[in-house]
Order: C-alpha cells, then sequence, then structure tokens
C-alpha cells in the first residue's frame, strides 16, 4: 500500500509556471501524474520509473517535467508554458512495477491520490 497526497495546485495565467507535489509513503513504485477536466476522459501527463527514466503524453511534452526526490518521498511535476487546455484536476497515482508498463501510454495505476485543481485562465 502507499497513501499519496498532491499540493501545489491554484489559478495562473496562461504563459505560467506551477509545480505540483505528491507525498507519498514511498516511492518504490511506478509513479506517475495524470489529469481530467470536466466532460473529457482521464488522461495521462508523466510517468517516472524507479531508474529515473520518465514518459510524457504529447500535449504535455517540452512544457511540464516530472522528477522525484527518494531522500524526501515527495513525486514533482513542473508545469511551465501552461495553457487554458491545461485546466484539469491533477492526480498522482502508484503502480506495482510488477504488474503494470511504466510508459505513460499503458500506466495502470493501483494508487490515486486525492487530486489537485489547476485552473489556467486566458
Amino acid at each position: 500500500q502507499v497513501q499519496l497526497v498532491e499540493s501545489g495546485g491554484g489559478s495562473v495565467q496562461a504563459g505560467g509556471s506551477l509545480r505540483l507535489s505528491c507525498t507519498a509513503s514511498h516511492l518504490d513504485f511506478c509513479m506517475g501524474w495524470f489529469r481530467q477536466a470536466p466532460g473529457k476522459d482521464r488522461e495521462g501527463v508523466a510517468t517516472v520509473y524507479s531508474d529515473g527514466s520518465t514518459s510524457y503524453g504529447d500535449s504535455v511534452k517540452g512544457r511540464f517535467t516530472i522528477s522525484k526526490d527518494n531522500a524526501k518521498n515527495i513525486l514533482y511535476l513542473q508545469m511551465n508554458s501552461l495553457k487554458p487546455e491545461d485546466t484539469a484536476m491533477y492526480y498522482c497515482a502508484a503502480g506495482f512495477r510488477s504488474l503494470t508498463s511504466c510508459t505513460i501510454s499503458s500506466f495502470i495505476p493501483h494508487f490515486w491520490g486525492q487530486g489537485t485543481q489547476v485552473t489556467v485562465s486566458s
């Protein structure tokens, strides 16, 4: 089991930046971020594996960076050049390495945080 608690969401103007944090009981999983906007399907944003390898959804490549601090058990999502279409609830997620791929297109989490809202205004 792993407990995940997100923070860092908020409101920002287009072109701005935010950094989301996810405090985990431990990080020995495939870790990732998802988002869901009202009326839309959940979308995979980024993943990071235990070896540090990362993958990103096409809509955020070049703008978002996922990272983790193993000493503090914190997962981060640095979001730059934010657009109104990035507005969504953002969720931290974790998956057992033995049971899921850690690429964003096929990552199936087993644990979820409660979410943090990001709102980008034009």
